[in-house]
């Protein structure tokens, strides 16, 4: 198992597991709890962020090395699991805004669909990290710096 994949998928797990503690905590009425618990989940998705764009320019991002037969459905797949990621990333960043300038009917809104946009944005990268170092062996690994100066 690759090091880094692995920690920063561990971190947007953790995100979803605490988001979904949160959502639990608020529906019980335990909101500095809830509080307490969101934070949490946005700081565990910003250390998988910083670990995630590290990586990319720094060491890389690996290509799909299943079968070739597959590698369409793959490519499908991730283009879904990027747009979820980044429409929850979007969702998370404007429900924590809403959150802390107590704008808390918005909030309440929002906050749900933001929710379970995480989930299965966590449920699709936990499946792209299986598929690309788990089910098959990687393809290859650039680095954006190696590819931009094509060292």
């Amino acid at each position: 198992m690759p090091f880094l994949p692995t920690i920063s998928t561990f971190f947007i797990v953790l995100s979803a597991i605490l988001v979904a503690f949160g959502w639990r905590f608020i529906v019980k009425g335990k909101a500095a709890t809830h509080k307490k618990t969101m934070i949490a989940a946005a700081i565990s998705a910003l250390i998988f962020f910083i670990i995630y764009a590290s990586r990319t320019v720094f060491v890389g991002n690996s290509s799909f090395g299943g079968p070739e037969e597959l590698e369409i459905y793959y490519t499908l797949f991730l283009i879904f699991h990027i747009f979820l990621a980044t429409s929850g990333a979007i969702f998370g960043i404007v429900t924590l805004t809403l959150a802390f300038k107590r704008k808390i009917k918005k909030h309440r809104k929002i906050g749900p669909v933001t929710s379970i946009i995480w989930f299965f944005t966590a449920i699709t990268g936990v499946m792209v990290y299986l598929l690309l170092y788990i089910f098959y062996d990687s393809g290859e690994t650039t680095s954006m710096i190696k590819a931009i100066l094509g060292s």
